[in-house]
C-alpha cells in the first residue's frame, strides 16, 4: 500500500478512521525550520470535524504531539513524527456495513485490491487520512515561509453557486472557507438544505500559491503541474484538477491563451504560473473538484459481498459538503509539492551556470 509521497522531503501517513491514532512522518526537512505543536495545530484545528452545521459532528479535538525531529522550537533535520489520537471513535456504529458495499465508497475496490478491508468509517480510506497530510503540510508551510512562498484556498464553487470575488482574508471568516462573502451566505444555505434532505453536494476549492520563484519543476516526467495534479488528486473525493485556464483553455484561441510578454513583465496569467512543467515566477492557480460526499442519508439500495441486493441508509456523523474541510488539506498538499520541489532545486543551483537573467522586472529564479 502507498503511503509514501514525496521524492527529497517525503511524508509517510499512518493510521485509520476509526483506529486509535493518525499521524504522519516527514523525513528530508532540513534543519533550523521554526516549528512547535501550535504552528501545526493551526492548520489541524481548520481541518478537524465539528466546526460548524456544515460540517460532520464528530468531536476530535486533534490535538498533535510531536515526537521527533523538533528540538527548542526548531527541526533538527531528524525525521518530524506527529501522532494524533483518535479521541471521539464510534465504530460500533458501522457494524452494519460490515457486509454491504456502500454506493459511492472504495468498499467493493479496496476488498477487490487486498482481501480484506477495514469497515470502520472507510479505514485507511477515510478523510480522517489527511490529518497526516495537513500536520506534515504545516511543516512544509513553514519551509516554504523561509523562501518568501505562501499558499492558500478557498471554496470558489458549491453546487451550481460560484464565487467572483477572491478576498482570500474573507474565506478564513466563513463557515464555508468562501473567498467571497456573498456567495459565502448562499453557499452555506444550499448546504443546509441538502443536509436537512439528506443529501449533499460538491464544490470547487481554488489554491493560489504566491511568491513561487522561477525555474521549481522539471519538463518532463517530474513536471510541477503533474507533481501537484498527483498530490491533489490523491486526496479522496478529489475527482478533477485543472492549473490556470485549465479546461477553459480549450475553448481559446492561442492568441488568447498565450501570456504576453512585455519589458514590465507577463501582461496575463492564462497558464498558472507554470509553462513546460516550470514554474514562471507569478502566481501558481490551481483548482480541484470535489464531489458530493458519499455518505448520505438518504435510502439507498446495494449489495453485499455475496451479490445480494440490500436497501440501507447511511447513518452516523458525515460531512454534507466536503469543501470546508479540503481547503486546508489542498493547502498542505501544495506546500509538500513546492516544498519538495524547492529542496530540489537548491541541488540543481549547487552546479548549474548562472543563467543571468534580469526579467522581469523585480522577478526572481529559484
Amino acid at each position: 500500500m502507498s503511503s509514501v509521497f514525496g521524492k527529497l522531503l517525503t511524508l509517510t501517513s499512518f493510521g485509520e478512521s476509526h483506529g486509535p491514532a493518525v499521524g504522519a512522518v516527514l523525513d528530508g526537512c532540513p534543519p533550523g525550520v521554526a516549528v512547535d505543536a501550535a504552528l501545526v495545530q493551526r492548520d489541524l484545528d481548520r481541518r478537524r470535524p465539528g466546526q460548524s452545521a456544515v460540517t460532520s459532528s464528530r468531536r476530535e479535538p486533534d490535538s498533535v504531539e510531536i515526537v521527533s525531529g523538533v528540538f527548542e522550537g526548531v527541526t533538527t533535520g531528524a525525521p518530524v513524527a506527529m501522532i494524533v489520537r483518535s479521541l471521539d471513535a464510534d465504530p460500533a456504529a458501522y457494524a452494519n456495513l460490515k457486509e454491504l458495499f456502500r454506493p459511492g465508497h472504495a468498499d467493493h475496490a479496496y476488498l477487490a485490491k487486498y482481501g480484506v478491508r477495514d469497515y470502520r468509517g472507510s479505514g485507511r480510506s477515510s478523510g480522517r487520512e489527511t490529518v497526516a497530510r495537513v500536520a506534515a503540510g504545516a511543516v512544509a508551510r513553514a519551509l516554504l515561509a523561509r523562501a518568501g512562498i505562501s499558499v492558500r484556498a478557498g471554496t470558489v464553487q458549491v453546487g451550481s453557486l460560484t464565487a467572483d470575488g477572491r478576498d482570500w482574508d474573507v474565506a478564513e471568516r466563513n463557515a464555508v472557507r468562501c473567498p467571497d462573502e456573498e456567495a459565502a451566505e448562499r453557499m452555506e444555505k444550499a448546504i443546509l438544505e441538502a443536509r436537512e434532505g439528506g443529501d449533499s453536494l460538491g464544490g470547487v476549492v481554488e489554491i493560489l500559491a504566491a511568491g513561487v520563484p522561477a525555474g521549481l519543476g522539471d519538463p518532463v516526467f517530474d513536471k510541477l503541474d503533474a507533481t501537484l495534479a498527483h498530490g491533489l488528486l490523491s486526496i479522496g473525493a478529489v475527482k478533477g484538477f485543472e492549473v490556470g485556464d485549465g479546461f477553459a483553455s480549450a475553448r481559446l484561441h492561442g492568441s488568447e491563451m498565450n501570456d504576453r510578454m512585455s519589458p514590465a513583465g507577463f501582461e496575463s496569467n492564462h497558464a498558472g504560473g507554470i509553462l513546460g512543467g516550470i514554474s514562471t515566477g507569478q502566481p501558481i492557480v490551481l483548482r480541484i473538484a470535489v464531489k458530493p460526499p458519499s455518505s448520505i442519508a438518504k435510502p439507498q439500495t446495494t449489495v453485499d459481498r455475496s451479490g445480494e441486493a440490500r436497501d440501507f441508509a447511511v447513518t452516523g456523523r458525515h460531512d454534507p459538503c466536503l469543501c470546508p474541510r479540503v481547503v486546508p488539506v489542498a493547502e498542505a498538499m501544495t506546500c509538500l509539492v513546492l516544498a519538495d520541489h524547492w529542496l530540489r532545486q537548491r541541488a540543481v543551483e549547487a552546479t548549474r551556470p548562472d543563467p543571468g537573467l534580469t526579467w522581469p522586472p523585480g522577478g526572481r529564479s529559484a
